[in-house]
């Protein structure tokens, strides 16, 4: 029987020798990362009701990424709470400062093809770049199957694949394509599906930039996206981990419920405003010579290396915008070290910039300086 890349992987973690769509399984799980704004919510719930040891302490991490600065005593607590957890409980533990969620655990090893990867970040399906299964799941979730059994269950879903083609214009990047590609596909367009992101536009990038098409999942209300493993896959990880693992790809005759084809040859810089991802213009379209007080380089998809440098083309030997405060926060501590080398660190700093610690930047709008209604900010 063919199958793609996640059947495969939900098969061997289920212990099957054959998965369809619509089945229901029930999975070992590789890998669980959480963050600060809900592990301690898991927590809660797994010492008070479900009151048994935690199975494989070393697959899970918590990750303080979202208040990685408290603005409060409360939620100071929250993260005091966390880590009496993590020291209970045996498991791994990012603090303040270590990065974005999904970059550390991808820079700690704990992200291998054909694993299954569960997260409480609405993000987590960004790990399919790296060819494993992954989705986020609810707080009770993680704390009643995950956390005791090391197993969550998964109905098999549906597949799309996207193709993509074509070459960016000088001054469009994969980015752009990305949140073009949201647009395209539209919020809520792939409710529940796999989409498998192949075509040789996909086939030429690098690793990190790969990972912008996975990461609008959720966006379109997917339930998990992946790119089969390839050289550079394998690489990319073997350079990090050290391990060994096992990679699934996709049969030739991989069965699809559709196929959808896009060309970025012709896409403008691309902009997506309030009050959803849906509102999506090329620049020139509507938005170029809007007023903006923020900016900011960070995020999910933003404050790899790779943004930085493109920015500093642009700042270095100028100042930023009278009135407009920019923030550079790298996705991880080794960003922010490559960027020191580089000499990055600099240019963004007499540009006027101001640097954060590695974290998920203003996710949550409170460690980095609230925002009034009258203000506006362009973000990565």
């Amino acid at each position: 029987m063919s199958m793609n890349m996640i059947e495969k992987i939900l098969a061997k973690a289920s212990g099957k020798d054959s998965v369809s769509p619509g089945d229901v399984v029930v999975a070992n799980v590789d890998t669980q990362i959480l963050h600060d704004l809900s592990g301690y919510i898991t927590a809660n719930v797994f010492e008070r009701e479900v009151k048994r040891k935690m199975k494989y302490p070393d697959r899970t991490a918590l990750v303080f990424d979202h208040h990685f600065s408290p603005p409060t005593e409360d939620r100071a607590k929250v993260l005091e709470r966390s880590r009496e957890f993590v020291k209970t409980h045996g498991c791994r533990l990012y603090d303040c400062g270590s990065g974005n969620i999904h970059h550390v655990a991808v820079r700690r090893g704990m992200v291998r093809p054909g694993t299954v990867v569960v997260g409480s970040d609405s993000h987590t399906p960004v790990h399919g770049t790296l060819g494993c299964f992954a989705a986020g799941l609810g707080n009770n979730s993680h704390a009643a199957t995950v956390m005791p059994f090391g197993k969550a269950w998964f109905m098999v879903p549906n597949t799309i694949k996207v193709e993509m083609s074509g070459k960016l214009k000088h001054g469009v990047f994969p980015r752009d394509a990305a949140l073009w590609l949201t647009g395209q596909i539209g919020e809520g367009g792939a409710v529940y599906k796999a989409l498998h992101f192949t075509g040789p536009f996909i086939q030429e990038l690098e690793v990190w930039d790969r990972w912008l098409f996975p990461l609008i999942t959720i966006d379109i209300g997917g339930k998990c996206s992946f790119i089969d493993p390839d050289e550079k896959t394998i690489k990319f990880v073997k350079e990090i981990t050290g391990q060994s693992f096992d990679v699934f790809t996709s049969d030739p005759d991989s069965v699809y419920e559709d196929v959808w084809k896009y060309d970025v040859s012709d896409l403008e810089p691309q902009v997506a405003a309030s009050p959803t991802l849906g509102n999506l213009q090329p620049v020139n379209g509507g938005f170029a010579g809007k007023p903006i007080q923020w900016a900011e380089l960070g995020g999910h998809g933003g404050g790899r290396i790779e943004d930085f440098r493109e920015a500093a083309k642009i700042l270095k030997g100028r100042k930023i915008a009278k009135g407009v405060k920019f923030n550079a926060v790298p996705s991880s501590r080794e960003i922010f070290s490559q960027a020191l080398d580089e000499g990055l660190v600099k240019i963004f700093f007499d540009a006027g910039a101001t640097w954060f610690p590695p974290s998920a930047g203003s996710n949550q709008a409170i460690n980095m300086g609230a925002m009034t209604e009258n203000e506006a900010m362009i973000s990565a």
